[in-house]
């Protein structure tokens, strides 16, 4: 058998990539009124960034426990690596920690630093020295040089929804006074969304994004996806400065933020996840 990898809903992942990469997926929450909805597993309202009354939840431990049981079981003994949103914008990754304590040194739990496909880019990753038939130890190390290569960036369009959700704990002095600001914000090296940069206009602060992950990442080859919430337009336009700037990309696709993310960064969100390719 082979080392079999987990992750959570935010990923973002499809499900014909977690299909050919053999990757479990655990679904996060999105509360409304009186509805536990699943993420990837129930209808969620389309609109439900729009929504007053919504928040979210983590994975529960009793569902990170069967996920990795069951992945376990199909790995034949050879391991689990999970990797989860980061443990600074989720409760998932400390309940993953708590589950993974039932399997010993069987389970490894990878905090990906990250949201969305920076998720995803970390858990392929992993997938990938899997299917190569890696070790557990050499599948975890394949997960945690990915997180170095991995960025996220982002641009809000309304800052009410980040106030409600308190993701920006830091930010509030520039939240509280910035009426028409459009921030470029980013994911640090600690998985909090930070401020990157104050900027005016929802124009500008795409054209800086567009340089932001041209510098990160440079000359090399990279993976990119183009996250949204409800401005498909916007994010083809990025999609395609992102191309005319950088045309070594290796690969450049445009996906919606999903449900859970999109609750905490309101309608017109868009942003970039860049994986830059391994350097030999």
């Amino acid at each position: 058998m082979s080392v079999v990898v987990v992750s959570d809903s935010s990923s973002r992942l499809g499900a014909d990539e977690r299909k050919q990469w053999n990757i479990r997926e655990v679904p996060l929450h999105v509360l409304v009124e009186d509805q536990d909805l699943r993420d990837g597993v129930d209808e969620i309202p389309y609109d439900i960034h729009d929504r007053a009354k919504v928040t979210t939840a983590g994975a529960t431990p009793a569902e990170l426990t069967e996920t990795y049981r069951q992945a376990l079981a199909d790995s034949g003994g050879d391991g689990v690596v999970a990797v989860h949103l980061s443990s600074a914008l989720s409760s998932t990754y400390s309940a993953a920690v708590s589950a993974s304590r039932e399997f010993g040194a069987a389970v490894r739990v990878v905090n990906s630093r990250s949201a969305a496909m920076g998720v995803g880019f970390v858990a392929k990753a992993a997938a990938r020295s899997a299917a190569a038939g890696a070790d557990l130890d050499t599948v975890e190390d394949a997960a945690r040089a990915a997180l170095t290569r991995t960025q996220v960036f982002l641009v809000v369009h309304r800052l009410d929804n980040l106030r409600r959700s308190g993701r920006i704990k830091t930010a509030a002095s520039w939240l509280g006074t910035a009426l028409s600001l459009k921030p470029l914000l980013r994911l640090d090296v600690d998985g909090r969304l930070v401020l990157d940069q104050r900027i005016r206009t929802v124009t500008k602060a795409h054209a800086a994004m567009v340089e932001r992950v041209a510098e990160v990442v440079g000359d090399h080859g990279a993976d990119v996806v183009v996250h949204h919430v409800d401005n498909h337009d916007a994010a083809d336009e990025l999609g395609a400065a992102l191309t005319r700037r950088l045309p070594q990309l290796s690969s450049l696709t445009v996906a919606d933020m999903g449900p859970l993310l999109s609750v905490h960064v309101g309608a017109g969100a868009v942003g970039v996840a860049v994986h830059v390719a391994a350097q030999h």
